[in-house]
């Protein structure tokens, strides 16, 4: 990897394989040549209602916001290059529905900038707190929002990839079928379940669906960060997400970008990794928490499984069920009325914000 043409603009900090900038991205996607990139790997400000300390744009003007990034990703991607975004959803203030900002990033990106979406992913945070609080906690009329969409998007159809390399265990049912095989024959939907399905590959492919606790508290990452009182960026998604795309989607030696590089999750993926990388953030105190990252160490790994209950693992019979809120729960519940006015909103902050 040749680094000479950015000799202008200063390492924040290097190591085996990569390098960190302080920099607004758009002033340093410039010094990026056509085509440079293998993989950009983000997850963007999010067009959050509410401001947040690492700074987010307004969802309406989100896509306003992004159209500067949107034109060096397209130029800086190789032709078989992917574009990996993972973007979180927000709520419209003061009701329960939901902004349509992530959907309509998604379509711009495509229909003015020419990218393909390659498949849509659903990074679930099975640790996820049941929120928003007013309307999961309080007036119980949604449920707990767990879910980050993560678009894949590429310049082509055919950007290169391989899902051999992120292969997931068996299930214990896929590993009873094999064990005792099955019938082979057309299912009522159409599919062919020929013998060939009774093969073991060791491995299964996995859904698009990825199951990953954000939880990290008693990380090195926090504990450096503590040591050296630095204060954390408080938007980290976990180092298994991109290192989940950088598997998929790259080999050693390409190169892997992060514009808003944040505490540097997608160098430390990379590094371990042997991909060559950039991670660009303007916040010096989250690249200062971000080069405690390093030198990396390789995981050893105690791997979670995660599964999710049958909706209806507790539906029996219908005598004990409440009536809806008439008024679809626009009128708050009187004892959580009473609730708020003896404890106040300390305990409850987002209630402070649906109001």
């Amino acid at each position: 990897m040749e680094w000479n043409y950015r000799l202008k603009m200063e390492h924040f900090y290097k190591t085996n394989f990569g390098r960190i900038y302080h920099s607004d991205s758009l002033e340093y996607m410039p010094l990026l040549q056509d085509g440079e990139v293998n993989l950009i790997m983000t997850s963007p400000p999010f067009g959050l209602v509410r401001k947040k300390d690492y700074g987010n744009a307004d969802a309406h003007n989100y896509l306003d916001w992004f159209r500067p990034f949107a034109e060096h990703f397209r130029r800086v991607l190789k032709e078989d290059g992917s574009l990996v975004i993972d973007i979180g959803g927000a709520w419209i203030p003061g009701q329960p529905t939901r902004s349509l900002y992530h959907y309509e990033l998604m379509i711009m990106l495509c229909r003015e900038y020419g990218f393909h979406l390659a498949q849509e992913l659903f990074w679930w945070n099975p640790a996820k707190l049941p929120t928003p609080a007013e309307w999961v906690n309080i007036r119980r009329i949604r449920v707990k929002d767990a879910i980050n969409c993560v678009w894949w998007l590429s310049k082509t159809p055919w950007p290169k990839a391989s899902n051999r390399r992120i292969l997931i265990p068996y299930s214990d049912s896929m590993k009873g079928l094999l064990k005792n095989g099955y019938k082979a024959k057309l299912r009522p939907s159409g599919h062919d379940i020929s013998d060939k399905f009774s093969k073991d590959n060791g491995a299964s492919i996995p859904p698009n669906l990825i199951a990953i606790a954000n939880t990290e508290s008693n990380s090195s990452y926090l504990t450096k960060c503590k040591e050296a009182g630095i204060k954390p960026h408080p938007a980290r998604f976990p180092v298994d997400l991109p290192e989940f795309f950088i598997r998929m989607l790259s080999d050693k030696g390409d190169l892997v970008f992060d514009p808003f590089g944040g505490s540097c999750v997608t160098g430390e993926a990379a590094e371990r990794l042997q991909r060559n990388w950039i991670c660009v953030d303007s916040v010096k105190e989250y690249l200062e928490g971000g080069k405690l990252r390093f030198p990396v160490k390789q995981l050893k790994r105690k791997v979670p499984t995660y599964s999710i209950s049958h909706p209806a693992a507790l539906w029996n019979g219908v005598d004990n069920e409440e009536p809806l809120p008439f008024d679809g729960g626009q009128k708050r519940p009187e004892k959580s009325k009473e609730r708020i006015k003896r404890k106040g909103t300390k305990r409850c902050p987002q209630l402070i914000h649906i109001q």
